[in-house]
């Protein structure tokens, strides 16, 4: 198995009379105070209270958006299946983060909570959905499964084929009471949970989207003619400025400092002046 994150992310929070307390542990916690307030407040006549805490599309899209995160503390004292939840959290959340590691795993447990409310809201905008209690927890035993799948279950099932068989039913039984809601929590949550597991082992990766760079514009030379390479720029040099010059130097050192090459400069220019000078007569 990969090893994921520092040491200390694999480690128990903090410890109790012995016992390791993990980071899944702090969530049934949650959780748990979170059921035992809801049965007051119901006890005590004061369930409106609750009202501001359930998940509505309508609502959220009205700007109440703090429901995508309040939701799932609104845990009626529905005993049985609020507890199998919680041990699902504690036994398959537990194996998890001791795999990915604490950060990883808290990852993992908010993306599970925060996906379905937000994929209601966006299904919100043609069909009001609502939201209440804890949810997630299936999800969790998705990604152990999807870690461990070769792991034995009660009457030594495996881990991967206890999941196969629990998605079918749960699904069978949506779809036997029309329960489109929880059909689509069922399939996003675990779906989530297996691609973010495969994803972290390196075997499922995400499509890259690169977004569209500037070319640069390409410059159109002209047609050259093949062999004849383009003509060089050269720079006119007035020849009566260089005799001139020439002269001025025979009048500080005398005919004697100018080199062969100047002296035929000379001769060459004073051939020129005498033949411009026989044209004008």
């Amino acid at each position: 198995m990969l090893s994921y994150g520092s040491p200390e992310e694999h480690q128990p929070v903090t410890w109790w009379r012995g016992h390791p307390i993990w980071a899944a542990h702090f969530i049934v916690v949650v959780f748990v105070a979170s059921m035992l307030t809801t049965t007051l407040l119901l006890a005590l006549k004061l369930g409106g209270t609750l009202s501001w805490l359930g998940f509505s599309s309508e609502l959220v899209l009205r700007g109440q958006a703090w429901r995508i995160l309040t939701y799932g503390l609104v845990n009626p004292p529905s005993l049985l299946p609020f507890v199998i939840d919680m041990l699902m959290i504690v036994w398959f959340g537990r194996e998890v983060e001791k795999s990915f590691g604490r950060r990883k795993f808290l990852t993992l447990f908010a993306c599970i909570y925060l996906l379905t409310p937000l994929l209601f809201t966006l299904i919100g905008v043609w069909l009001r959905m609502s939201l209440v209690g804890e949810t997630g927890a299936f999800a969790l035993f998705i990604a152990f499964a999807t870690l461990y799948p070769n792991a034995a279950m009660m009457f030594d099932i495996l881990a991967k084929w206890a999941a196969w068989v629990l998605v079918g039913i749960f699904t069978l039984m949506a779809l036997a009471y029309h329960d489109w809601a929880g059909l689509i929590a069922l399939w996003a949550t675990s779906g989530f949970a297996y691609a973010f597991v495969r994803h972290e082992q390196g075997l499922l990766n995400l499509p890259k989207f690169r977004l569209p760079t500037r070319r640069p514009k390409l410059r159109v030379l002209p047609d050259l003619k093949p062999g004849k390479p383009p003509a060089e720029k050269t720079t006119a040099v007035d020849p009566m400025a260089e005799i001139d010059a020439l002269l001025d130097k025979i009048a500080r050192s005398g005919l004697s400092s100018l080199t062969a090459k100047e002296r035929a400069k000379l001769e060459k220019g004073r051939e020129n002046i005498l033949r411009k000078d026989t044209g004008r007569r």
